[in-house]
């Protein structure tokens, strides 16, 4: 993969563990931002509100910087972990994995506690839908509107991703493109200044 590429999921995926009547449901979400993990998480404590554990595990950004485990009152390192290690054994990012334990009645081990949460949150991943992004640079370029025709042919020829463009009397335009080839457009708009 070039390095201004990331993969990630783009569907909720599903999949579930049982071991000596403790149950695991794993859930696998694309999310962009902590907001939307805290969001999720309020949903699944409301939703499996009788759970004895909702443990779960994040990696934000196309650099996978911005990561977290949460182990959610299992013993440290048993659940989060596991569960951090599925995401970055498939190199995603972009992603958080949900899983909701359900107490047999019966104690798993640390070890046993493992197996669970690494092998469903698998089991969530391998039900998504893997996709490969670009990482995008934003550039943004102000002109005088007689420059507009130049701009656009500048725009039509490298693609980028026209974010938004404002005509006033001077004009701007906020261009996404491919972070390898945000210098070229850079280089290409600047020069236009002196045609």
């Amino acid at each position: 993969m070039g390095s201004d590429e990331f993969k990630t999921i783009t569907n909720v995926g599903e999949g579930t563990y049982s071991e000596k009547r403790s149950k695991f449901l794993a859930f696998s979400h694309h999310v962009e931002n902590v907001d939307e993990v805290k969001e999720l998480i309020q949903q699944y404590r409301k939703k499996y509100y009788d759970a004895r554990h909702i443990c779960y595990a994040y990696v934000l950004g196309a650099e996978r910087n911005v990561f977290r485990a949460n182990d959610d009152g299992e013993p440290s390192s048993t659940a989060g972990k596991p569960i951090l290690g599925q995401i970055n054994s498939m190199e995603l990012t972009d992603v958080m994995v949900v899983v909701v334990r359900y107490y047999g009645g019966v104690n798993l081990g640390t070890g046993g506690l493992i197996v669970a949460y690494r092998t469903a949150a698998a089991a969530a991943l391998a039900s998504s839908k893997v996709e490969t992004r670009q990482v995008e640079a934003v550039v943004t370029y102000d002109f005088p509107y007689v420059m507009m025709n130049s701009v656009m042919r500048v725009v039509k020829e490298l693609k980028p991703r026209i974010i938004s463009q404002t005509y006033d009397s001077t004009c701007e335009i906020k261009l996404g493109i491919r972070k390898s080839e945000e210098d070229l457009l850079k280089s290409r708009l600047e020069k236009l200044s002196f045609e």
